[in-house]
C-alpha cells in the first residue's frame, strides 16, 4: 500500500536497522603497521599484553623524605620523630644506598625509592631541626606515598583488546610500556555522491533556484569522526545514467556508498532503482517512520552497504547516527560492544514539544546549565535548515507511540560527535 506521496508503507527505525544488520557482510579489514604517533582513532587488530612492569621501579608520589615507616610511628606535632637526613635522591638516578631505621633521604615526586625504605613523608609534615636533622610531625604507614613496581601494569597483563579504537590515553599507555608501533585496521573508504539539478559547489555564486552543496561536507566530517575516509565524488545532475555510473564506480573503490539528494518521490525512486540494478540483494528498505528522514533508502549491493539519503541537512545527520554509523563502525573493525555505545547525557526538557503519532521523531536540542542542572532547549525549525544543526548539541528521540514531551521531563540526549 502506498501513502499520499506514492511511497510504499514505511517501516520502523528498529526494523530498518534489523534488516541492515541481517544483510551486512562483514569482511576483516586490511591491517597495517603504524607508529603509535599515527595510531590515534585507529582500531587494533590484535590484543596487546605488557612485556614489562609499569612503573619498572617503586616511585614517590610526593616531594618529601623516603623513610623506614617504623621510624615515624607515634610522631605528633608536640612529640615529633627525629631522623637523620643521610642522602638526597635525584630524578633519573638509582639510589646507590640503603636506608635504615632512624634515617631519611630527600626525594622528589617520581624519584626512585631506595632499598630499605617503605614510605615517604610529605614535605608538609616535616620541619628542619637543624642541618641534617628533620622533625617528622605525622606518622607514615608502610607503602604511604609510594607507587610500587608494577602497581600500574604487571608484566603479562592485557592492556588493550582487539577491536579497540585507540584514544589518547591508550596511546600513552603503549608508550609507557615501550611499544612504538601497532598493527591497526585500514580506515574504510566511504563514497559521497551529491545529486540534484539545483546543487552547486560551495564556492559558486548562486543563481535563482540554486543552493550550495552542504550535505557532502557534513557527511565527510561525520565519516572522519567515526574512523572512515570520505571520498567526495562530486555533484551529479538528476540523470539516471550519470548517477548510476557514479555509484558503480564508487562500489569499486569504497566499502560504503552514500547518495544524498532530493526528497521528492521521483528522485528517491530513481535512487532505489539504481541500487536495485547494480547487484544483490539491492534495496533492503525504502521509507522509515522517522522524522526527519522518512524517505531514507537502505540497500546492499554485493556486500557493500548503499544508502539513499534525503536532501535536508537535519535528516542527513539523524540518518547517519541511526543507520550509517553502526555499519561504518563495523567496517573500521570495532567490535559490537564498542560501536553500540553512544555519548549521551541526561537533561530536563526546557519546554513542551509535541509529536505526530506513528513516527519516531528526533528533536534537535541545545544544552543549558541552570544552577548545575542540564536542560535541553528544543532547536525548532524545518529539517532543511542547517543552522538548527549548528545551534544544537544533540538530539532527543520521541518514540512513535508518544505524542510529545513535557517541560521538566527527564530525557536522554544523544550528543553529536
Amino acid at each position: 500500500m502506498r501513502d499520499m506521496l506514492g511511497r510504499e508503507d514505511s517501516i520502523s527505525v528498529g526494523e530498518a536497522q534489523r534488516r541492515m544488520a541481517e544483510h551486512f557482510s562483514f569482511k576483516e579489514p586490511v591491517s597495517v603497521l603504524v607508529p603509535i604517533g599515527d595510531s590515534y582513532g585507529r582500531v587494533l587488530t590484535h590484543e596487546i599484553y605488557s612485556s614489562e612492569d609499569l612503573p619498572a621501579f617503586p616511585r614517590s608520589t610526593v616531594d618529601g623524605f623516603a623513610v623506614v615507616a617504623a621510624s615515624t610511628f607515634g610522631a605528633t606535632e608536640n612529640l615529633p620523630s627525629y631522623l637523620n637526613v643521610t642522602h638526597e635522591i635525584f630524578m633519573g638516578a638509582k639510589p646507590e644506598f640503603s636506608l635504615r631505621k632512624g634515617t631519611a633521604a630527600k626525594i622528589p615526586t617520581g624519584g626512585m625509592i631506595p632499598e630499605g625504605s617503605d614510605a615517604v613523608v610529605m614535605l608538609e609534615h616535616v620541619q628542619s631541626a637543624h642541618e641534617g636533622l628533620i622533625e617528622v610531625l605525622k606518622p607514615a604507614a608502610p607503602g604511604e606515598n609510594i607507587i610500587a613496581a608494577g602497581e600500574d601494569v604487571r608484566r603479562g597483563d592485557l592492556i588493550l583488546k582487539r577491536g579497540h579504537r585507540l584514544r589518547p590515553q591508550d596511546v600513552a599507555a603503549l608508550a609507557g610500556i615501550g611499544i612504538t608501533e601497532v598493527t591497526v585496521y585500514e580506515k574504510p573508504r566511504v563514497s559521497i555522491i551529491s545529486t540534484g539539478d539545483e546543487i552547486v559547489p560551495a564556492g559558486s555564486s548562486l543563481l535563482p533556484g540554486q543552493v550550495r552543496d552542504i550535505n557532502s561536507y557534513n557527511l565527510a566530517g561525520l565519516i572522519l569522526e567515526n574512523g572512515g575516509i570520505p571520498l567526495r565524488k562530486g555533484i551529479f545532475r538528476d540523470v539516471y545514467a550519470d548517477i548510476r555510473n557514479a555509484v558503480e564506480e564508487s562500489l569499486e573503490e569504497s566499502l560504503m556508498v552514500l547518495i544524498t539528494g532530493g526528497s521528492s518521490v521521483g528522485i528517491m525512486d530513481m535512487t532505489a532503482k539504481i541500487i536495485g540494478s547494480l547487484g544483490s540483494p539491492g534495496v533492503i528498505f525504502h521509507g522509515v517512520t522517522l522524522k526527519p528522514g522518512k524517505p531514507t533508502i537502505g540497500g546492499v549491493v554485493n556486500g557493500i552497504s548503499v544508502f539513499g539519503l534525503p536532501g535536508h541537512p537535519a535528516a542527513v545527520t539523524v540518518c547517519f547516527e541511526l543507520f550509517i554509523k553502526p555499519v561504518l563502525k563495523m567496517l573500521t573493525g570495532i567490535r559490537e560492544k564498542e560501536f553500540l555505545k553512544q555519548r549521551t547525557v541526561k537533561a530536563r526538557m526546557a519546554r513542551n514539544v509535541s509529536s505526530s503519532a506513528g513516527r519516531e521523531e528526533h528533536v534537535r536540542v541545545a544544552l543549558e546549565d541552570r544552577d548545575g542542572e542540564l536542560w535541553a532547549e528544543p532547536v525548532l525549525g524545518k529539517s532543511g535548515l542547517i543552522r538548527t544543526l549548528v545551534m544544537a548539541d544533540g538530539t532527543v528521540a520521541i518514540p512513535a507511540h508518544v505524542r510529545g514531551l513535557e517541560e521538566g521531563q527527564t530525557v536522554e540526549v544523544v550528543l553529536f560527535s
